[in-house]
Formats: C-alpha cells, sequence, structure tokens
C-alpha cells in the first residue's frame, strides 16, 4: 500500500464538489448493523448514486473509496480497515462513522471488511459490478446482514429528467408525439447516464461498454479459457434477447460454427454470463419449482441500447423495456416475483406478476397502434391463463393504442408504454 497514494486520495475527496447529478428514482434504506449493497452493470450509475446519498451525510466523517482508482487497486481488507481507521483521521482530523465502499469485488476479502466495520458500529454502502454479490456471496458471507437494491441505467422517467423534461406537458396531440420521439430514442440508444447525457457518439460508447463488459467481467473475472467461445456465447445470447432461449438452440449454432460443448459447460457460461449483471434469463411460471429454473428461458438485457444495430425488431425492444420496467417496480414491492408463461395447450403470456401465492397480474407486450393491429392470440392467450390460473388484471401494452375492453367475462386494458413507463 503506496500511503503517499492513499493519502493524496483522501485529500482530494474531502475537498472534491459533488458532480452533477441526475435523481435516481431508486431509494436506498439503512438499517443498524447492516449494509446497504448496491448492485447493477458498470456504466449504470452506481457511483453517481453513492454521492447522490453521500451528500446527505457530514463529509467531515464520511469516507468514500473507490476501488478502482489507482491508489487502491489491489488493497486487502486489513489495509483498507486501516485507512478508514486510522489514515482518513491522520489527513481528516476527524473519525470517519460512514463509509462508502465503490466496487468492493476488488478488495481482497470484501466480507471480513464489511463484517468489522458494521461491527464497530459504521454505517456502511456498498456497491458492486457482479450478481454474485448480490445473490450468492452476499446470502453466504454476510449471512444476513446486508440489504440489497439492484440500480439499472436511467428508466424512462430519468431519461426524461436528464434531458429536462419530466414531467413532460401531455396536453395536446402535439406534446404526446414528442414524447413519443423521445421514447423511440431512449429504446434506441437506451438509458446509460453517460449514453444519455452525452451530445455525440453514443453508438460508439456502446460499443466500448459492450466490450468493456465481455472482456472485464465475463472473460477475465470468469477466466473462460476460449476467447473466440465465449465470444460466440456473449454475442449469440445478446442477439436473442426478448426471446426464448434453448440449451439446445445455443448447443446447434456451436456445432455449425465448428465447436463441440457440452451440455453441462453450457449451462456454467450462462450462470457466468448472468454474473456480468447484462442478462437476466426470465424463469417461466409453474406450480412445480423444479420446473421454473429449467430451460427454455427468455433472455433480457439489462438495457435497450446493448441491442443497437442487433435487430430492428421495435416488438423486441419494447418488451425489454417493459421487463426492465417491471424489474425496477419489483424493487418497491419485494414479494412480488416476475415470470413468463406456456401452458401445454400453447398459451403464452409474456409476463405473470406472482404476490406471494396469488397471481396478480398478466401482461402482453405487443407493437401496435390500433385495435387491428392487436392479433386475437394476444387476447385470447391473456383470456383463456386468467380463467386457468383465476387471474382478474390483464394488461396489454401496446405502441400506441388505449382503451378498456370486456371479452368473454374478463376486462381487458390497452395502455401505450409511454403512459404505463410514466405511471400516469
Amino acid at each position: 500500500m503506496e500511503m503517499r497514494l492513499i493519502k493524496d486520495y483522501i485529500t482530494t475527496f474531502l475537498k472534491r464538489e459533488p458532480p452533477r447529478l441526475v435523481k435516481r428514482e431508486l431509494t436506498i434504506k439503512t438499517m443498524p448493523n447492516k449494509a446497504s449493497v448496491i448492485i447493477g452493470p458498470r456504466r449504470a450509475g452506481k457511483t453517481s448514486l453513492m454521492w447522490e446519498i453521500l451528500s446527505t451525510y457530514d463529509r467531515s466523517r464520511t469516507i468514500y473509496l473507490d476501488f478502482e482508482d489507482i491508489a487502491l487497486r489491489g488493497i486487502s481488507a486489513v489495509e483498507a480497515l486501516r485507512v478508514i481507521t486510522e489514515i482518513f483521521t491522520e489527513v481528516s482530523g476527524e473519525e470517519a462513522r460512514t463509509v462508502f465502499l465503490d466496487e468492493i469485488q476488488n478488495v481482497i476479502g470484501w466480507q471480513s471488511l464489511i463484517r468489522t466495520l458494521l461491527d464497530r458500529g459504521y454505517i456502511v454502502f456498498v456497491t458492486g459490478s457482479t450478481s454474485k454479490l448480490l445473490s450468492r456471496e452476499i446470502a453466504t458471507q454476510l449471512r444476513g446482514r446486508s440489504l440489497s437494491f439492484l440500480l439499472l441505467p436511467f428508466s424512462f422517467r430519468e431519461f426524461l429528467s436528464a434531458k429536462n423534461e419530466y414531467p413532460p406537458p401531455i396536453s395536446s396531440f402535439t406534446d404526446i408525439g414528442r414524447l413519443k420521439k423521445r421514447l423511440s430514442e431512449y429504446l434506441d440508444f437506451g438509458g446509460y447516464p453517460e449514453v444519455v447525457l452525452g451530445k455525440q457518439e453514443k453508438e460508439k460508447l456502446i460499443s466500448e461498454y459492450k466490450e468493456l463488459i465481455f472482456l472485464k467481467d465475463f472473460v477475465e473475472r470468469e477466466k473462460i479459457k476460449s476467447m473466440d467461445v465465449g465470444r460466440f456465447i456473449f454475442s449469440f445470447v445478446t442477439q436473442a434477447f426478448s426471446s426464448e432461449l434453448s440449451s439446445r438452440n445455443v448447443l446447434n449454432a456451436l456445432k455449425r460454427a465448428g465447436v463441440s460443448f457440452g451440455r453441462n459447460t453450457l449451462y456454467e457460461y450462462v450462470d457466468k454470463l448472468q454474473d456480468t449483471m447484462i442478462f437476466f434469463f426470465l424463469d417461466r411460471y409453474s406450480t412445480k419449482v423444479r420446473l421454473r429454473t429449467a430451460w427454455p428461458r427468455k433472455v433480457y438485457l439489462a438495457d435497450t441500447g446493448l441491442a443497437w444495430r442487433i435487430v430492428s425488431d421495435r416488438g423486441r425492444l419494447i418488451e425489454n423495456a417493459v421487463f426492465l420496467e417491471l424489474k425496477r417496480r419489483q424493487d418497491l414491492s419485494p414479494l412480488s416475483e416476475i415470470y413468463s408463461y406456456k401452458d401445454v395447450a400453447g398459451h403464452e403470456i409474456d409476463f405473470l406478476i406472482k404476490e406471494r401465492e396469488k397471481i396478480a397480474s398478466l401482461i402482453q407486450v405487443t407493437y401496435a397502434s390500433d385495435r387491428g393491429e392487436v392479433k386475437d392470440r394476444e387476447t385470447d392467450n391473456l383470456i383463456a391463463t386468467a380463467y386457468e390460473l383465476h387471474c382478474g388484471d390483464l394488461l396489454v401494452i401496446t405502441w400506441d393504442y388505449e382503451a378498456e375492453e370486456k371479452i368473454k367475462g374478463k376486462k381487458i386494458r390497452f395502455v401505450p408504454l409511454w403512459k404505463w413507463l410514466l405511471d400516469v
């Protein structure tokens, strides 16, 4: 540990003005003796959210450590604890009581560091760019001593706020036309803060993000042995967004490419893809837990911008955007679960929302601008599934069609995407 670099780092932090921030919708809660853990993909805005929270605390008694900074690269838990308890006081003259640990996965023995800080009464905030931190390691290593929160790139509301256009006027057709124009931009380029706030080079930024995530969070962190095979699977799964992915499809594609690959190895690679935090694999609903996690499964991206130039299918982009919004709303309702659905009769539902033991909502997504573009099978599947699962909340999210109809004894709401995303 280079002491001069560490002291310079702390001095710079104490003098640093908070950056210009777009206020995020995600509310990070604190509880005594628990670390608040913010998880999300790279470049989603975790550091900015840290600064937003940090600004509410006394700076003279608050320390922020970015473990991707060169001054802290390769630091151990013991060394980090010394920085917090001794060196910060030496530089600032005050004892730190609130600790912000950014990209904690880079600290050797980070679990011990967090537990020790909590045991000594510190308020602790943590970020990480790997889902292992969220699902596996936090649960096992911190033994119930954390609250985890998922931060995704900007929602459509945050996207508009970043452009100083929220709340938007919606009193005329012209207002709605402008809003839909913005929505098209949001679907195409996504909600990564740097992409939204930048004036140009959006495509280049997105390409660099994908390459960085592939190399750092997939190949390097997961120790992928074959770069070519890793890139093939990474690209194949990316292109399959908003679609059902089967192990057979992936293995057949690998075979056509001349690559011999076992099914178990494929499952291992898929788990590693999820750890990058840019892929979400959605389970298919079943009353049997074993069948919920079985293949095939639908795959979604953490941001629609990651699909840039992959496909021009508007329907798939809309469906992906709906999935991400459902994930954000899940944070407000922790007991809700999101599934896809398909029964033996072939009735398919894009999203099934379960709350406790109840099927709370069934949602179809379609790129439709009028009633004639809504396919009969969309509504037929909704009605059949609603009777089968005893669900009364049926929703079709469209591009531009709004209505409420009663069909075969069931009420169906048709809501435009912009209105549903803004929750108006």
